[in-house]
């Protein structure tokens, strides 16, 4: 089941589009920027598949990105990289750089396990990442079993067989006067999902009879499995990139009240931070680091919520 949020993005610069192969199975998901943006990354999993994120190193000096991706297929996903800069490119975007007359577009993204347990052809996933780049819009974003959430799956510690569907979701809040804060989400996570503010889980490994199992690894037959929640935290207020580590680290341990167990061996989990900076400034600020504190308090609620949303579009669930 596929869900789109009513309006147009409140979050300036941003633009996000999905693409799926041909059986529905897997796919990318993008988020372009207007421009060269600040982007920073916290990698929490032991398992990750990622393209070019080493010059996102706060001590790197080419740490701006004029998109994020995700994408379906391990590290056969990652071919996306090549489409999404064909895209960019294509469009008359990118920058030169040391006085050569090539343009280049600096990209990072990250990729998920949905590889299928029979042997068959896997799509071009160079393709799919134009397309997905090729739709991006600012307009309501589709969510659930779409783009890189197209084959995904929570709550597989009980093995793929008892899992629920994972998928894509998005969540925002305004920042200030001015400026929002958006978290887009693709979760394929080995544990479960839970709303924290109920307590209630949503998602995860189901019975025969279709009860919910929490998880419990002192059972034999729970077993962590490949999963992972890949997250992008966007804002148009403009920050610099030291501030926005600080966002990342609260964000991503806001998610270990909504995913359970979280940031595993064998998860890719990560979390990205972009700023766009179309809002301008921020206000000035009563104390060292009260606006990334305070951003990152929001981002944090609006990863929960995107994951939330992602699991209860693809399996209508409340």
């Amino acid at each position: 089941m596929v869900r789109r949020t009513g309006r147009t993005l409140p979050v300036r610069g941003l633009r996000i589009g999905h693409a799926e192969s041909d059986d529905g199975t897997t796919g990318v998901t993008v988020a372009l920027f207007d421009g060269a943006t600040p982007l920073v990354v916290d990698v929490r999993g032991g398992a990750s598949a990622t393209f070019d994120l080493a010059s996102l190193s706060l001590d790197a000096t080419f740490g701006r990105r004029w998109a994020v991706f995700f994408a379906g297929g391990s590290l056969f996903g990652l071919d996306a990289a090549a489409g999404v800069r064909d895209r960019i490119l294509e469009m008359g975007s990118g920058q030169q750089v040391f006085r050569n007359p090539h343009r280049i577009a600096p990209i990072s993204g990250a990729a998920l396990f949905d590889l299928p347990s029979t042997v068959r052809s896997l799509p071009d996933y160079r393709a799919l990442g134009y397309a997905a780049a090729r739709s991006a819009t600012n307009g309501a974003v589709a969510m659930g079993r779409v783009g890189a959430g197209a084959g995904a799956l929570v709550g597989k510690y009980r093995g793929r067989a008892a899992a629920m569907r994972g998928g894509v979701g998005w969540a925002e809040r305004p920042f200030g006067r001015r400026g929002h804060v958006g978290a887009l989400v693709a979760a394929n996570a080995v544990g479960a999902v839970r709303d924290p503010a109920s307590g209630r889980w949503i998602a995860g490994a189901r019975t025969a009879r279709g009860r919910l199992v929490p998880p419990s690894f002192n059972r034999g037959r729970d077993s962590p499995s490949t999963g992972t929640t890949l997250s992008l935290v966007v804002t148009d207020v403009a920050l610099e990139r030291p501030m926005l580590q600080r966002v990342a680290s609260i964000a991503h341990a806001g998610l270990g009240g909504a995913v359970v167990p979280f940031q595993s061996a064998t998860d890719g989990d990560l979390l990205f931070v972009a700023a766009t900076g179309a809002a301008g400034s921020p206000p000035a600020e009563h104390r060292p680091g009260a606006t990334a504190d305070a951003l990152g308090e929001l981002a944090a609620a609006c990863v929960v919520e995107a994951i939330l949303r992602a699991v209860r579009a693809s399996n209508r669930v409340r």
